[in-house]
Parts: structure tokens; sequence; C-alpha cells
């Protein structure tokens, strides 16, 4: 039986391969597509200040050459011209804290509908996505391995994913969405949201290094825990500490083991002190912080992946009253103080939205970078969506699903660029209005919109 199960296995692999094109006979050189971007001012990821006039030469997936030159494409090579007329050209948008796969549908829809339509959803909003301007995202929690497969093989437009996959919480912890009635837990018995690898609950160092290896094993570039108290989660306060220094290290070791590190869900000092003794690499949120634990994470080095929350009226999820809005306010009361303490200590500081279970609210993504005006200029705003969240997306080292250079304009690196009808650096909403003001979106060297007249 094993042996016609293998060659079962191998005949299907066979014809897959035999599937996916037309042969290339051997030896057959295939002649690179090339775009020449004229006559454009570029923000190169880093820069407080755009570049004089001149020209980015995109060969394949990667920048060959910038210059204010002739620059010519390879022998053979098809050459599509994008006259720029000194507009902007700028990296690719990166959003370092999404859960696309639960962005754009509702909570009743993730919970309780079925699977199919939620995937469809996230694939219908990895689209809007790429149109929006963004070209990479970090995915923190949710089962999107195959629509990051989807994406890759061409199937979907959409951004490069760096996938979590399902995030890992203690029983009563912000990732356990079970109903009262499930408690207590029948030994052995997985959740929906385990079944459909959106959650895993562990419980003790061993369960969570399982856990952490098996999310490792499906290709999570890296991984996913919730170290303390939640909103949309409703059995955890947000001051409730969750997991203990030797669980948390579990799963450090065993990231690690696989040359990458491990990122917490964590409002609080208590939280955030307990995982940074575990060696945790990366703080989301962390709205509730004091003054003494920040200089600790600048002291460390730890990344703050902070999201900037306000009252705008905008996620309308909760009741007024109900304990998951309570939550919420008293979150976004710690917002502004805590980018004061990420700029107080120079702690590294990534952007995102964090949008869930609220479509409407995720449309408005590019809203959430003009709301950084609050504490930054726009020059550190942009730098923050792309250079400085490329660098958070590179440790994960060997895991890294698409090794390269991004979040920059510069030779070598990758091809993800937007051409913007404007100055990005002297009007940062002009990005609010992808339909008008972003011309041309490239990922990977391939144009998914071209409106330059």
């Amino acid at each position: 039986m094993r042996t016609w199960i293998h060659a079962l296995v191998l005949a299907a692999t066979l014809g897959m391969v035999s599937l996916c094109g037309p042969a290339v006979a051997q030896g057959a050189r295939v002649a690179p597509s090339a775009v020449l971007f004229e006559n454009v001012r570029v923000f190169d990821g880093k820069s407080d200040r755009l570049s004089a006039p001149t020209n980015v030469l995109v060969v394949g997936n990667l920048i060959q050459r910038i210059g204010s030159g002739a620059l010519a494409a390879p022998e053979g090579a098809t050459l599509t011209r994008v006259a720029g007329n000194g507009r902007t050209l700028m990296p690719g948008m990166i959003d370092a804290h999404t859960h696309i796969m639960f962005a754009n549908a509702t909570q009743l829809d993730i919970l309780l509908g079925d699977i199919g339509y939620v995937q469809i959803a996230a694939a219908k909003g990895a689209e809007e996505m790429l149109q929006r301007g963004y070209t990479s995202i970090r995915d923190m929690g949710g089962p999107v391995f195959g629509l990051k497969k989807a994406v890759d093989r061409g199937m979907v437009a959409g951004p490069r994913i760096w996938p979590s996959g399902a995030f890992i919480s203690q029983s009563g912890g912000h990732g356990d969405f079970r109903l009262p009635t499930d408690l207590p837990a029948r030994p052995g018995d997985f959740t929906y949201s385990e079944r459909v690898g959106a959650a895993a609950i562990a419980d003790s160092p061993d369960d969570v290094r399982k856990r952490v290896r098996e999310v490792l094993a499906l290709g999570a570039s890296q991984v996913k825990l919730m170290a303390g108290g939640g909103i949309s989660s409703n059995y955890d306060p947000l001051d409730v500490t969750q997991y203990s220094v030797a669980e948390l290290r579990a799963a450090v070791e065993a990231a690690e083991n696989w040359g990458t590190y491990v990122a917490v869900h964590a409002y609080t000092p208590r939280a955030v002190r307990q995982a940074i003794e575990a060696g945790v690499r990366v703080i989301e949120h962390g709205q509730l912080l004091d003054d003494a634990t920040a200089k600790l994470m600048a002291e460390k080095g730890v990344w703050w992946s902070l999201q900037p929350f306000i009252d705008d009226g905008n996620d309308n999820r909760f009741a007024e009253g109900s304990p998951n809005r309570n939550k919420q306010l008293q979150m976004y009361a710690g917002t502004d103080a805590a980018y004061k303490l990420a700029r107080k200590y120079k702690i590294k500081t990534a952007w995102g939205v964090d949008s869930l279970m609220n479509p409407a609210g995720n449309r408005l993504q590019t809203q959430f970078v003009t709301r950084m005006l609050r504490w930054y200029t726009p020059a550190e705003t942009l730098r923050m969506i792309t250079a400085d969240n490329a660098e958070l997306l590179a440790l994960s080292g060997e895991r890294n699903p698409y090794p390269g250079k991004l979040g920059v304009v510069q030779e070598g690196a990758l091809a993800d660029l937007l051409l913007v009808d404007g100055d990005p650096l002297a009007n940062l909403k002009l990005l609010e209005d992808a339909a008008r003001n972003l011309l041309v979106i490239m990922k990977d060297g391939r144009i998914y919109k071209n409106i330059v007249k």
C-alpha cells in the first residue's frame, strides 16, 4: 500500500510539472522584461527629500540602474517606458501587522460562518490591498498559508505575505475564542479555530514548543504568541499577563532553532517585561507601557510594532458600554503616550494597522498612515512604512520567504515600486486616494496598475 501511495504522489507531481507551462528548449535564453521609469524624483525609503530628476531601470524583478543619463535595457529585452514627468517614485508600502484572513469578514462570519467565504473575502481583500499600494504585509495570525501560496503562484493578486500561521494562546487568553459552554475543554479536543489553522491553544512549555514547531513546519516566517489581555477576546481584561517565562522561552528557543523570532501581543509593562526576559524580539501593540519598560526595550534592542489607534468612529464592532468597547477605549487612551515614549527612547518602531473583523474600516488602511503625522514628520512616516518595516521583515532570517532588499529604491533592490502623482513628502494625504494618485503599482517587477497618460 505504501509503495502504491508513493507512486501515486510521484505521478501527480510529475503531472503537475508538465502543466506548469510550455517547455523551453534546453539552452534557450528567455528575454527578460524591463521597465524604464523616465524623469522621476525618487524617495529612496531613507532620505528626507526627493532626488533630482532621474531615470530608474527595472530588469526582471530587480532595480538594475538609477541615473540621469540614458539607461539601456539588456539586448532582446521587452522594454516598457513609463513617463514620470517629474512625479515621485517610491518603494511599495509595507504593513507590519495585518490579519488578512480576518480583516474582510465580520466576527460572526469568522467564528460561525463557512471558512470558504472567509477565504474568498481574504483573496478579494489582498487584491484591494495591493491596489492601495501595499506590496508587502506581515500577517500576525490566521490561516493564511493557502492565500500566500495563491499570491506567490500568480493565481490571486496581492502583496507579499510574511505568515505567522495560527496565533498561539493559553486557555482563556487572547486567542481563545471558545464559547463558555465549551469549558472545561475535553482533553485532546481541538476548537474550530484550531481545526482551520487560526489559533492554537497551548498550556505548558512542552505544548507551546510543539505548536510553535507545527506552525514553522507549515511555513511560518515568524511566530506569534498572545502574552497579555486583548480587546476582541471575551475572557481576558487588558491587565491580564498571559504565559509564564518558561512557556515564552520554550517558544523563543523553538523559533531560534529555525533561525527566526517570536513576537507577542501585549499591552502592559508586566507582560512586556516578562516577554523580554524570555528573549522575545518584537512587541505588538504596547499602548499601556510605562517609561521604565520603554527604556528597557530600547536597551535590549526590542522592536515595537505599534499601531496608531485612536477613537475616530471607524471601528464600531463593539456596543457602547460593552466590556470589549471599554477595553478598546482603555487602549486608545494610551496611544499618544506610547508614541511619545517610542520617540523619546529611539526605539525601533514599526507601523501597522491590525484591522480585524471590520471590512469597512480595513479599506481606510492608509488613513492609519496619515494619522502618524500627530507624532512624526512625513519623511519619518514614509521611512517607517518602507525601509524600517522592511528591516523588521528581515528579522525572519532564513525563514524569510522573499530574500532580497525591500523598502528602498536602490540598485539591486527588489522592484516593489509606486509612482505617485505628486510629492508625498510635502502632502502625505496623497496616498489616501490610491485610485487617483497611485499611477503605477509594481510588485516584484510586474506592473499591476498603470494609468500614466
